[in-house]
């Protein structure tokens, strides 16, 4: 049995000695019956009056109870919906007391992770929103007013997490331009003008919008700042150049120049306007000694002319070379022909290099061909051969990519290539020929020497016996050619005076072929 089993048991045992210890005292003092009736019927009112408020209370107390577990039961559902959490599961088995005791405190603890939730909400929504000022970018698009879920918060910090990269980038990408764009500005004396430049330069870094339009919009004047920077050193630069060829025409003085070494390296905006102003007071100058500027132009273009391999019509038809025309066709035609220079400058480095090898090509063989070359004792005979010998190895090969490019050239710019007003090609075809004829030719007079030698013996030996009785002479005849020295044979009987005439006369036209007579 309960222990409030035993306490109700009690108190009914106690309310029946009560009344039976009422009815007692009511005997002894001799209340009548219709009294102990009345008497007792207000106790039996007293009781029950207690009974019942008590009775009232705890059924009060119960409807409360029911009524909170419905109003947490609702909650709870509300709660689980917005979290995204699955529904509360009731305990069964359990009073009421307890179980509204259960519902509550899960209520507390939902709506605990519902403010914690909403509290890092706001956070984050401030943190995206002063991002997207920064950055100019669009919200992350959340309402404010929903719970948010844990997936929901922890890809909303991901977020602000890329989002806080991303301005680090963009900031130290906006200082790196700023940096360039002051740099580019002092270089080139600008002041701002655009609303962009004046952001860029009198704002704070922090204030500064770094939207991609604004990171594009940098990058833009960057490229419209080098443009002017490369258009300013291109024009300093065609100013030097215009600045140099009138000091050496005009023959200025070094001092005069070194005073203005300054403006020769940099291209700010000073530089510039000193540059125009040193390029007019030139031309100015110019002027003044038109005579000896064109001595010195037409120096220039002849130059120009022996490395262009140009012919000696191509050089008449500029008339004004051989007359005295206006100093301006003389420039027009010497930035014509360096302009020349420059666009085939390649195809010309090779003529030129196959004249040098060529030219080089024709002394080795020169050397080749000489007697005294077997005296040398430097070892310079070998290094002679092999340099010869790679020559005429390396020349073919050049030959034939120099055709492949005039080839191209020809087909490109749809005319021949000249080098001294001759097809060049046609003019290495003349070179090897002619040196095919040497070669040939030096063959067929190889056989003289030794014809001429036998001759002048023949002559001397005649000689020495038509002479007087004395000791036959030594005589000797030395040719050209070879550096032999031949001497006189045993002696042979005298020839009749046309033999000896004819002989004499011989000998006589072949030395003419290189051939000297020395007689001891």
């Amino acid at each position: 049995m309960r222990k409030s089993e035993v306490l109700a048991a009690e108190a009914v045992t106690c309310l029946n000695k009560a009344l039976y210890h009422l009815k007692e005292i009511w005997e002894e003092i001799g209340i009548p019956e219709d009294q102990r009736l009345q008497r007792t019927n207000v106790v039996k009112n007293h009781v029950k009056g207690l009974l019942d408020m008590m009775i009232q209370e705890e059924e009060s107390m119960r409807k409360r109870l029911i009524t909170s577990i419905q109003a947490c039961r609702a909650e709870m559902e509300t709660l689980c919906l917005e979290l995204q959490l699955p529904t509360f599961e009731e305990e069964k088995g359990i009073s009421m007391l307890q179980q509204e005791k259960n519902m509550r405190t899960e209520v507390e603890v939902l709506t605990k992770e519902k403010a914690n939730r909403m509290q890092q909400l706001k956070i984050l929504l401030e943190q995206d929103q002063d991002l997207c000022d920064i950055l100019c970018s669009m919200p992350y698009g959340i309402a404010a007013d929903s719970v948010p879920s844990v997936e929901q918060l922890e890809s909303f910090q991901q977020h602000i997490q890329n989002q806080n990269e991303e301005k680090a980038r963009r900031h130290a990408e906006f200082k790196a331009l700023k940096k360039q764009i002051i740099l580019y500005m002092e270089e080139l004396d600008h002041i701002p003008e655009t609303s962009i430049e004046k952001d860029v330069l009198c704002e704070d870094e922090d204030s500064f919008c770094l939207s991609r339009e604004n990171i594009t919009s940098l990058k833009l004047l960057i490229c419209q700042l080098e443009e002017r920077k490369a258009e300013n050193e291109a024009t300093c630069e065609n100013h030097r150049e215009k600045i140099q060829q009138l000091w050496d025409r005009l023959q200025v003085p070094q001092e005069e120049r070194e005073a203005f070494n300054e403006h020769m390296v940099s291209s700010k905006k000073r530089n510039l306007e000193a540059l125009r102003s040193e390029v007019q007071r030139l031309e100015e100058l110019k002027l003044l000694n038109i005579h000896n500027v064109t001595d010195a132009i037409r120096s220039e273009i002849a130059v120009l002319w022996e490395k262009c391999f140009f012919s000696t019509e191509q050089r008449q038809a500029f008339t004004p070379y051989f007359s005295e025309e206006l100093l301006s066709q003389h420039d027009a035609e010497i930035q014509r022909m360096k302009q020349h220079y420059e666009d085939h400058k390649e195809l010309f480095d090779g003529v030129h290099q196959w004249e040098e090898n060529w030219r080089h090509f024709q002394e080795l063989e020169k050397k080749a061909t000489d007697p005294t070359r077997f005296t040398n004792r430097g070892g310079n005979l070998l290094k002679e051969e092999k340099q010869r010998s790679e020559l005429q190895k390396h020349l073919p090969k050049l030959e034939k990519k120099l055709k492949s490019e005039i080839e191209a050239w020809e087909g490109e710019h749809g005319r021949e290539f000249l080098v001294n007003g001759q097809k060049f090609l046609q003019y290495v075809e003349e070179q090897w020929e002619l040196y095919q004829i040497e070669k040939e030719r030096e063959k067929q007079e190889r056989p003289l020497p030794v014809l001429c030698s036998n001759l002048l013996s023949y002559f001397n030996q005649f000689n020495a016996t038509s002479s007087s009785s004395s000791a036959t002479p030594n005589s000797t005849m030395r040719c050209a050619f070879g550096g032999t020295v031949c001497r006189s044979p045993v002696p042979r009987l005298p020839l009749s005076a046309n033999k000896v005439r004819f002989i004499v006369r011989l000998t006589e036209d072949l030395c003419r072929f290189g051939f000297e007579s020395n007689t001891s």
